[in-house]
């Protein structure tokens, strides 16, 4: 054998010491790489966390209060009546607010005598603690003032906040696109001591 076959042989325990370090960096790189990537695909399709910014949900929900969405839910199914959904607002891009629907597409919403009527119906509506609805005397910029009574066009929900004295909603912006909702708000779980199911 040749002096230059003899420099280019590797001792056996050489090559198995670099397929270990190579296994070994593989085996890290995935570990590490493979829960990265589980977070942000939960993140993006599952589940998210909010922190509310405004007091618009007294007292369903507090001040900053942190807040579980599902992201699921809503792709097989439309948002319902009473539900608590997250959405991209339609007067500050890049912010999120969190309101309770109140109506649907194709339903007639009035306001009378400080009541919500959906549909000639009033609502029974414990979470408001008695606070009034009534018309607000201002709206969005770029939008018109909402009439009273508001039929909700197709592919909309008109969502309002439970402390009605106190939320710029459906009321101030108009119905808001189906397609703007994020997910369903199902729990706060921060602070503790205000954690629950929604």
């Amino acid at each position: 054998m040749s002096s230059e076959d003899k420099s280019n042989d590797i001792p056996a325990g050489d090559e198995e010491q670099e397929r270990d370090l190579k296994s070994k960096v593989l085996d890290w790189g995935l570990t590490i790489c493979i829960p990265i990537v589980l977070a942000i695909l939960v993140h993006m399709f599952v589940l998210e966390a909010f922190i509310v910014p405004t007091g618009s949900m007294l007292n369903t929900i507090q001040l900053n209060d942190r807040v579980w969405a599902e992201k699921v839910s809503y792709h097989f199914s439309s948002p319902k009546r009473g539900e608590i959904v997250l959405f991209n607002s339609p007067a500050e891009e890049g912010v999120t607010l969190l309101k309770r629907v109140i109506a649907t597409e194709g339903q007639t919403v009035d306001l009378v005598d400080g009541k919500v009527v959906v549909d000639g119906e009033v609502l029974d509506e414990p979470y408001t603690e008695g606070k009034p609805s009534y018309p607000l005397d201002r709206h969005a910029p770029n939008t018109e003032q909402i009439s009273f009574p508001y039929v909700v066009p197709e592919g909309h929900l008109w969502l309002m906040g439970d402390n009605r004295t106190n939320s710029l909603d459906s009321r101030y912006y108009g119905a808001i696109s189906t397609s703007s909702v994020i997910g369903r708000a199902f729990c706060t779980y921060w602070p503790l001591d205000h954690a629950r199911l929604l």
